[in-house]
């Protein structure tokens, strides 16, 4: 059997709760995909989005849902060794990948606070542009549980709001487009589990300027979630599930304010 398509049965097999399972669940859950949807599934060259290439050919070889995919790489300007283990890994997963390139690294560079929320913001930008160029109505990225419960907490303890990463959502720049995270119920761990499993290596971020980065602030503060997380399961290893469910479970019976669409809504309006 080729390599690639041990990769592939081990999400099927080995994986089989933990990912694929989850995966699925997801796109069920949530509606993310319907037929006839065309999907531009974006690669960054990291485990999280190789694994979504992956499971996003399974599905549509198998899918009784009738799609088709597109699975492309931004190259915002990685360095030379950086793309070429990005193409290489794609050979060995048997993606065909497409490459397009941008000039979001350089423009960055010129950014002293916050260059990490501009780079995501102008990816953002560039994959919608590229994905309707396509023809696409989609767009899938790889974020997944952890970014989920990560988000929520940083907004809660640094945003002084309860809110989350959606599982999808609507631009609203491209009109018609939209954006989904068919990963949202796998676990970070899990996939590391499957990269590890099948020998893989992938980059931590391909930004060529990662080690500045890391100094940055938002960064380290998605860090520090992580090990709060961390020590949190050591006293109650249900926690982060928790934290996930309560996200699907408000009681607004017990919430003092809400706002929807930039309006504040306080709970006293219908109090009596």
């Amino acid at each position: 059997m080729e390599r690639y398509k041990e990769i592939e049965r081990s999400i099927i097999k080995k994986f089989r709760k933990d990912i694929w399972h989850n995966f699925v669940k997801a796109i069920e859950a949530y509606d993310l995909i319907q037929e006839n949807d065309t999907i531009m599934v974006c690669i960054s060259g990291g485990k999280d989005s190789f694994l979504l290439a992956k499971c996003m050919q399974e599905l549509e070889r198998h899918s009784k849902v009738s799609f088709k995919a597109y699975y492309v790489v931004m190259d915002p300007g990685y360095s030379k060794k950086n793309r070429e283990q990005i193409i290489k890994n794609a050979e060995i997963l048997n993606i065909p990948i497409q490459i397009f390139e941008s000039d979001i690294f350089e423009v960055v560079t010129t950014v002293e606070k916050s260059p990490c929320y501009l780079c995501a913001r102008m990816r953002r930008g560039f994959l919608y542009a590229r994905a309707q160029e396509l023809g696409c109505n989609k767009i899938a990225l790889g974020h997944h549980f952890d970014d989920v419960i990560e988000t929520t907490l940083l907004s809660l303890f640094y945003g002084s709001e309860i809110k989350t990463m959606m599982p999808k959502l609507h631009s609203e720049n491209f009109e018609g487009m939209e954006l989904i995270r068919p990963l949202y119920r796998v676990k970070e761990a899990s996939i590391i589990s499957w990269a590890k499993f099948n020998d893989l290596t992938f980059f931590n971020c391909a930004c060529r300027f990662t080690e500045e980065v890391e100094k940055k602030e938002d960064n380290s503060k998605r860090k520090e979630m992580k090990e709060l997380i961390r020590k949190l399961k050591e006293q109650n290893k249900n926690v982060d599930d928790n934290i996930f469910k309560a996200l699907d479970n408000v009681n607004l019976n017990c919430v003092v304010g809400t706002k929807k669409e930039g309006e504040y809504q306080s709970f006293l309006e219908h109090y009596e």
